[in-house]
């Protein structure tokens, strides 16, 4: 898995590319933990290019979302593939998480 991150602003931007599944779960946290780690931090994962997501994958954003609240941040999911989203609607994830088609309204969300 390939995992390219960017700022906008102050918000930063995450985009797993490929497969979040056990294997690679680790390298999203290693990726998420310092962000969410920061007060009020205001973060976006962009989906777009991943292609399949596990339970572990799941497990790792919202532990993410938990963290970042707790330190009154967020964390925003943009642009899920078709597969993504229905795992996302079985797992009742979409109801956790703020969703939207595009990063820039994702990122735009938190002014």
């Amino acid at each position: 898995m390939e995992i390219t991150e960017k700022k906008v602003g102050s918000v930063n931007v995450i985009c797993p590319c490929g497969r979040l599944d056990a294997y690679a779960s680790n390298e999203m946290e290693k990726h998420l933990n310092p962000l969410t780690d920061t007060a009020k931090a205001a973060l976006v994962v962009n989906l777009e290019k991943l292609e399949y997501i596990s339970s572990s994958g799941l497990r790792i954003l919202l532990a993410g979302l938990k963290k970042a609240k707790k330190q009154e941040g967020d964390i925003r999911l943009a642009c899920l593939q078709p597969y993504v989203k229905e795992v996302f609607d079985m797992a009742g994830f979409s109801q956790l998480f703020k969703i939207f088609d595009k990063e820039d309204e994702a990122i735009s969300s938190y002014k």
